[in-house]
């Protein structure tokens, strides 16, 4: 059986864990700040969610679509705002295509499991 599903949701979950963390020591917003330390929240516990994934991905391979999902909500809206001449941060629309590029990455994972499965 590939490795690549175990080797692709743990290091995702590395990258999350060390991107996510610091961002709660940077100044919070004027307004919003509960939104933002949510979304960072919510973030980190899917850092959790992926590591379980690559712990043992046939037994959370159910999961993986939903990971898929997480990677996407962020990744798709900000780069069509982008898109659309809303002014999303240079460094917002990085992390927005590095999270479309493990979203695709999640989706190889799930695919390639589920063929050997």
């Amino acid at each position: 059986m590939s490795k690549f599903p175990a080797r692709m949701f743990r290091w995702a979950a590395i990258y999350g864990v060390i991107v996510l963390l610091p961002l709660y020591l940077t100044p919070l917003p004027p307004m919003g700040a509960e939104v933002f330390l949510g979304f960072v929240g919510l973030a980190l516990v899917f850092q959790a969610v992926f590591w379980m994934i690559g712990s043992d991905p046939a037994k959370y391979r159910p999961l993986m679509p939903i990971a898929v999902a997480e990677k996407l909500v962020f990744g798709v809206p900000c780069l069509a705002l982008w898109a659309s001449g809303y002014p999303v941060n240079p460094p917002v629309a990085l992390f927005a295509c590095i999270d479309l590029l493990l979203g695709l990455g999640f989706f190889m994972a799930w695919r390639t499991h589920q063929q050997a499965a």
